[in-house]
């Protein structure tokens, strides 16, 4: 399983089209569920900045994702544009496994 772990600081005059393209019934989601190797999305909201969110998406691998990528490169292009106008901070956070 790979865990890719996003920080967000959203816009303040754009929250709700924040929220709406990157919760796990939005567009970006959509985009996700073209792939089998998709597995779920957790968008969460700092309880003390509500404009800090931390977003968990999860893939059954490393490999997984990445033919995603390149399979919809340009819609993921264009997505990721559409989201660059929602927030003003973007950082990766990681990616990772789950320890059993």
């Amino acid at each position: 399983m790979l865990v890719i772990v996003w920080e967000y600081m959203a816009r303040p005059d754009r929250l709700e089209e924040f929220e709406v393209l990157y919760r796990p019934d939005g567009p970006w989601v959509e985009l996700f569920k073209k792939s089998p190797g998709f597995v779920s999305t957790t968008l969460m909201r700092d309880v003390r900045d509500l404009h800090r969110f931390v977003i968990a998406d999860r893939w059954m691998s490393e490999e997984s994702h990445e033919a995603f990528k390149r399979e919809f490169a340009e819609e993921y292009r264009a997505m990721s544009e559409r989201g660059e106008r929602l927030h003003r901070a973007e950082h990766l956070i990681g990616r990772f496994d789950f320890v059993e």
